[in-house]
């Protein structure tokens, strides 16, 4: 059932974090549902940021249907075209308990949908957030990002399985997972999919990230950040993706500003801006000739690695969408031996470090580099991924 969700405008979208989920997306999350939980019809499935209902068009599917949003008008649409399923308007991260929901404490929970996501320290659209939605959430499971503060809510409902769309950031970036501690501890991925944000037609102009169709099972055993670097991730037409497969570029380099670290003994020969992920790199510069409070100050024996990530950005374009959240990532003992090769390339088509050093070409340096990014993903993901550097 496609149902259309179009009344709010692009400032109450990004604050809402209302992007609504496509029909085919609703399915796959359905069918990574009923895969793994057999009795699903002794559930209670909630939806606890529904929007216009799409995750509860399912009939027949479990014991009740309950969805509840802030939202006026798409809980008003939500009654008016669903049977079958019971609608609250309310603001699901305020006084979060079963009892507001009427959820019975002995009835078995499933949490389902797209909840937002919002993270009201990104640079992204960051001059229209309204911060103050911040104030309107429970203490307890209050973060930086309303998708993570969801998360967090259904371990408060104690609900048995939880199958929700979330970037794959909040898992992978090693301080996300932090902030989902009270979560993981208490629940575990089981199944999932990656899909790009560029599946739904409001973002699909943007940088595509990956979005995680994930289904948790609550386990005392919970999960820790080995367990998800170790996880196999499915990806959608794609293969598989798994964090451990990857060194990164933070095991060689300082990411964030420095200066504090630096003495007499320790002359910087360059700048360069923070770094973050490999989105990210696509977005900022990398050399710079000027101080600020982004500046990561290079000493001499960690240039030839800053060289390379100024190289990488060059080929970001070229990487899988689906590691655009990761640190820039590197085979150390490949690069070694060709890191001439980058510095050169660096010192050519830089203009900050053509201020700074003198070009030295290199024989064959962009078809070794070009050769070294094949194998670096050929040999990780499979030769289709190596073809993008043919």
């Amino acid at each position: 059932m496609n149902i259309n969700q179009k009344h709010l405008n692009h400032i109450d979208t990004v604050n809402l974090g209302s992007y609504y989920t496509p029909e085919i997306i609703v399915d796959l999350a359905h069918s990574i549902l009923q895969k793994n939980v057999s009795n699903i019809k002794d559930f209670t499935i909630l939806d606890s940021s529904c929007g216009y209902g799409s995750f509860l068009t399912k009939k027949n599917i479990a014991k009740r249907l309950i969805g509840a949003d802030i939202d006026k008008q798409a809980v008003s649409e939500a009654k008016r075209k669903l049977n079958g399923a019971n609608f609250i308007c309310q603001n699901s991260l305020a006084n979060v308990s079963r009892k507001n929901l009427s959820i019975e404490n002995e009835e078995k929970l499933i949490a389902i949908g797209n909840p937002p996501y919002n993270d009201t320290t990104s640079i992204i659209r960051n001059s229209i957030k309204d911060v103050s939605v911040q104030d309107k959430i429970d203490i307890d499971i209050k973060t930086r990002d309303l998708g993570m503060s969801f998360l967090l809510s259904y371990d408060k409902l104690q609900a048995d399985y939880v199958c929700v769309l979330h970037p794959l950031s909040y898992l992978i970036k090693k301080a996300n997972f932090a902030l989902l501690s009270k979560f993981t501890k208490n629940y575990r991925l089981i199944d999932g999919m990656i899909i790009s944000s560029h599946e739904f037609s409001a973002t699909s102009r943007g940088m595509a990230f990956p979005i995680l169709i994930a289904l948790y099972k609550r386990d005392q055993k919970g999960m820790t950040y080995d367990y998800i670097q170790d996880y196999q991730f499915k990806v959608k037409d794609d293969g598989v993706f798994r964090l451990k497969d990857f060194d990164t570029i933070v095991n060689y380099v300082q990411k964030y500003p420095n200066k504090k670290y630096l003495n007499q003994n320790n002359k910087p020969v360059a700048k360069f801006w923070t770094l973050r992920d490999i989105n990210a790199l696509k977005r900022n510069r990398t050399f710079i000739d000027s101080d600020n409070y982004n500046t990561v100050y290079i000493l001499m024996e960690k240039l030839p690695y800053y060289c390379y990530i100024d190289v990488f950005k060059q080929y970001a374009d070229r990487m899988p969408y689906f590691i655009g959240n990761c640190d820039v990532i590197i085979d150390n003992e490949k690069f070694i031996k060709i890191k001439e090769c980058f510095i050169a390339q660096s010192v050519h088509t830089n203009p900050v470090l053509k201020n700074i050093f003198k070009f030295r070409e290199i024989p064959n340096a962009k078809l070794k580099i070009d050769n070294y990014f094949k194998e670096l993903l050929g040999t990780r993901l499979g030769e289709k991924y190596a073809k993008n550097f043919n």
